[in-house]
């Protein structure tokens, strides 16, 4: 786990743990990183962390998966992200910024853009007026959220980090596109899985042409969606498939939706994932064919089964909730120390009310390690998701002000 890693464009990771993107909602005025982000970071690269790859960046200010979110676009102040990418390069770390579209993945109240590839409604039960009804795009919007990736790309360079990822799987907006239950559009961006992956490759592209040939363009995809009928491993490795013939420098295999939150251990089709390691399976077949590295996450919080992902053909080990609790986990790896990583899991009834609390849990303790309290403590899951519930009601209310002020003309 500690032997680096050579990428296609040749750069070099110092070594094959990877923190996996969580979402912070940690933005500070102006959907701007400030310096608890900056903390936060830094502690995972003096943690011993070979590569960083951050929480959602947004490439687009109208349309966010939560209210504290970091919003890069063309013209964005650059100076805040200068600090993140420095924070998080402190150790000799990489450090790549995910960016990402929400499509149909914004709650209703925040006020912003909900475009989809067709207009199909979240299907959340009793929750599903929590998010705002979706629109078809049209091929003018999509064409305008390819240039959105390519531009914040090219800032992501130009702010000192290393490369980007695009966010292709969870339900966001590529993925959305890739998955026949939301895409049911009858043009070339919808019906056969090269027209559903077209949104995908044009994004990779289109950021290859605004980036430097050793900026690293990664993607994240999902390695099913785990609901009936929708995007499935088969479709994953035609994906795949089809970016071995670009310029991508590494995969990273991950899975599920808000629908079916499997990147949390819970699937809607009923399928059975592993304790640890979830993904493993899928993403030790698709490494097989792909041409660059994969990465995959989810769940890993033992040395053991990091070890167990590398020996399976899989090139990096994607490590997150655990890297929450305990930052410098490798650094204690190395040392060989053992310390418990993963906190217990929420087993509410309510589904979407336990992923509301598992992700406030680890937002809690994000802010604490970003606050310098970096000793490990258990919080109760009821009392944090109404403090966070109470902490996104103020964000709500700051974004939508700051929505107000945001240009009609782009």
């Amino acid at each position: 786990m500690f032997t680096p890693l050579i990428l296609p464009n040749g750069s070099i990771l110092p070594n094959r743990l990877a923190k996996a993107a969580m979402e912070e909602n940690m933005a500070d005025a102006g959907q701007l990183p400030g310096p608890a982000l900056h903390s936060l970071y830094r502690s995972w690269a003096l943690g011993g962390t070979g590569l960083l790859i951050t929480g959602n960046v947004m490439i687009d200010g109208r349309a966010v998966t939560g209210p504290g979110g970091v919003v890069l676009e063309a013209g964005t102040p650059l100076e805040s992200f200068k600090l993140w990418a420095q924070a998080a390069r402190a150790n000799g770390t990489q450090v790549w910024m995910q960016i990402n579209h929400p499509g149909r993945q914004v709650m209703a109240n925040l006020g912003g853009n909900a475009w989809a590839p067709s207009a199909v409604a979240l299907d959340m039960g009793k929750h599903s007026k929590m998010f705002a009804q979706p629109i078809e795009m049209t091929p003018a919007q999509i064409a305008e959220v390819v240039a959105r990736f390519a531009a914040t790309a090219h800032a992501a360079e130009q702010a000192g980090f290393n490369g980007v990822e695009l966010h292709a799987a969870h339900g966001y907006l590529i993925s959305q596109f890739l998955s026949p239950l939301t895409n049911q559009r009858k043009d070339e961006w919808g019906g056969s899985l090269p027209n559903r992956a077209r949104l995908l490759l044009e994004v990779v592209r289109a950021v290859r042409r605004r980036v430097s040939a050793g900026f690293s363009v990664a993607v994240k995809l999902n390695s099913a969606d785990f609901q009936r009928g929708g995007f499935s491993e088969d479709d994953a490795g035609q994906v795949v498939l089809l970016l071995n013939e670009l310029d991508v420098d590494m995969i990273e295999l991950s899975g599920g939706s808000y629908e079916s939150p499997a990147m949390q251990g819970r699937t809607a089709d009923g399928r059975t994932l592993a304790r640890e390691a979830y993904f493993l399976e899928f993403a030790a077949k698709l490494a097989a064919v792909a041409r660059m590295p994969v990465m995959t996450t989810g769940g890993i919080a033992r040395a053991e089964v990091v070890e167990q992902v590398l020996a399976s053909g899989v090139a990096v080990a994607g490590i997150a909730t655990a890297l929450a609790e305990v930052p410098d986990l490798p650094q204690q790896w190395r040392a060989g120390h053992a310390p418990a990583a993963l906190p217990p899991p929420v087993t509410w009834k309510d589904k979407t009310m336990t992923a509301l609390a598992t992700m406030a849990l680890v937002k809690r303790r994000m802010r604490a390690l970003a606050a310098g309290r970096s000793e490990a403590r258990r919080y109760s899951p009821m009392f944090t998701l109404i403090v966070d519930q109470l902490r996104t009601m103020r964000l709500t209310k700051r974004y939508r002000a700051w929505l107000q002020q945001y240009p009609t003309s782009t």
